[in-house]
């Protein structure tokens, strides 16, 4: 059974890999390669209810992770309805790339660690559709954003799934994460940003026409839409602290609340003008393929943390290897095939808090590795899934133009992390 599951999984990530040669939707191989996994393993499994039990698990794990990404691309898409990203690009005056991309990617860095990577990848994208014409050019930005994206979630405790799984476990601290993390995740961005920015020397923003798009909003509307969707973002991370509810339930409270907003401001306009306006246009817009996609590669991955074949990997590493700092970068090198949710969820089962406490140099190093080595393949991340879905990033672009980059950052990041660890830890 085993070597069947990792075969179909292979498989469906091989036909994922290879969508425009196949001419098959990605969402479709992910689908598909789920849905004949869970398959194998109830037929093999012949527990009936174990089986039904852990897809209930695993079904509710995903659901949260897609109303949260519902929620987040419906606000972003209703501000845009409203030019509410004006306010930001009307401010971007910069006609080069080099300077453009620098901006994008630092902006990006803080905002992750304030809200979360998935979340800040698809308002910087949005952003980023605004400000330049070219989709070739607007696929390299992508790149940069998912690893800035990444880098900028890695060393806060909301950043990453992983990074805030760790903190809830209580194997890392607030403080203790960004005193141990932030110099390597600035290394991780700042090495292909550098790069990046050389690359593009003289090449200038070919911006979008001016698109008074709507012209049925006014100033105020914009500003008011832009500050409630950009407020029901942020308040995402604070809403999880005081009330202890999954993130999921602060974007859907956060979208009600713009919802309501629109509603009102809107509700003296004929309808066929403010059609356009409303949340159920914003909802038409989302491009559910990406959504579906999601679902099929988080369910697959699921079967191979139910079936222990992650933690089995996890184990093997450890009796032969034995390294830590190596295993723990290895883990952050397979995070970029496989989701880092379920290898960080084995490797703190693996691992001992009391012989290794909190804040320990194996947490810290883990959360940097696994958030950031997912950078390294479009889909090693959320927020890779994500950019993949809203700019149509092909899997071999992305690994002929932004891997070496991001593997490049990643090899940095971890020098700067044990030098780091070196001279303050002895």
């Amino acid at each position: 059974m085993y070597t069947l599951l990792v075969i179909v999984f292979v498989l469906a990530y091989s036909a994922i890999a290879f969508e425009h040669p196949l001419r098959v939707n990605k969402s479709a191989s992910a689908l598909l390669g789920a849905g004949i996994m869970w398959t194998i393993y109830a037929v093999t499994t012949g527990n009936h209810h174990l089986v039904t039990e852990q897809l209930n698990e695993n079904l509710a794990s995903t659901a949260q992770i897609i109303f949260f990404l519902l929620g987040a691309m419906t606000i972003v898409e209703l501000v845009d309805a409203h030019d509410g990203f004006e306010v930001i690009t009307s401010r971007i005056t910069t006609t080069s790339q080099s300077v453009l991309i620098v901006l994008i990617g630092i902006v990006t860095f803080f905002l992750s660690a304030m809200l979360d990577n998935l979340t800040t990848t698809i308002v910087m994208i949005s952003l980023t559709k605004k400000l330049l014409d070219n989709h070739e050019d607007r696929l390299l930005f992508a790149g940069m954003i998912v690893i800035a994206a990444n880098a900028g979630g890695a060393w806060s405790p909301i950043g990453d799934v992983t990074t805030t799984m760790l903190w809830i476990g209580g194997q890392i601290s607030s403080l203790g994460i960004i005193k141990s993390v932030f110099l390597a995740s600035v290394a991780n961005l700042a090495i292909p940003l550098v790069v990046v920015s050389f690359m593009l020397k003289g090449k200038s923003v070919e911006k979008k026409a001016e698109q008074n798009g709507s012209g049925t909003t006014t100033k105020f509307e914009r500003n008011l839409v832009f500050v409630v969707g950009l407020g029901a973002l942020v308040m995402v991370p604070a809403f999880k602290e005081i009330t202890h509810l999954p993130p999921f339930m602060g974007i859907l409270t956060g979208l009600g609340v713009l919802w309501l907003v629109a509603e009102l401001v809107h509700k003296e306009k004929p309808d066929e003008e403010k059609e356009h306006l409303t949340i159920v246009h914003a909802l038409a817009k989302i491009d559910m393929a990406s959504i579906l996609f999601f679902v099929g590669i988080l369910m697959a991955v699921a079967i191979l943390e139910n079936t222990h074949i992650l933690t089995a990997v996890a184990t093997w590493l450890n009796k032969t290897i034995g390294q830590q700092s190596i295993i723990v970068a290895l883990i952050g090198l397979i995070s970029a095939i496989i989701d880092n949710v379920p290898l960080v969820a084995a490797s703190m089962g693996m691992y001992d808090i009391h012989q290794f406490p909190m804040d320990n140099s194996l947490w810290t190093s883990l959360a940097f590795c696994a958030g950031t080595g997912g950078s390294i393949l479009i889909i090693g991340s959320a927020a890779g899934v994500a950019a993949m879905g809203l700019e149509k990033i092909n899997f071999f672009w992305y690994v002929k133009k932004i891997s070496w980059l991001a593997l490049l950052g990643y090899i940095g990041g971890i020098l700067v992390f044990l030098i780091q660890s070196k001279l303050f830890h002895g």
